[in-house]
């Protein structure tokens, strides 16, 4: 019981250590950056080509990043740039794909 009585010193509810990560927070805002801008242009067709490599590539740094991350709030944002990514991908690869 006694970790129950310790205060909240890393500032935030998601971050579990209190220290600074800037690989994984990189990732985190790429991946992010990534899966809004495929999600959006996936509702395009004429953007598939756009659509599809934004998603191709914010699924592997969003994968490299949950791999290597080590908190909470990393994973989180991670999770929600992976979701995005994936479906702009999809909807890009159903457009037309790749290579057009």
């Amino acid at each position: 019981m006694a970790q129950a009585l310790r205060p909240n010193t890393a500032g935030s509810l998601f971050a579990t250590d209190g220290r600074s990560h800037p690989v994984q927070g990189a990732l985190l805002a790429v991946t992010l950056v990534l899966g809004l801008v495929s999600f959006i242009t996936a509702q395009f067709q004429s953007l598939h080509l756009l659509s599809s490599w934004t998603g191709l590539v914010g699924i592997c740094t969003g994968s490299y990043g949950q791999w290597i991350s080590e908190t909470t709030r990393e994973r989180f944002g991670l999770i929600l740039g992976l979701g995005a990514s994936g479906l702009g991908f999809f909807l890009g690869m159903a457009h037309g794909g790749l290579f057009g």
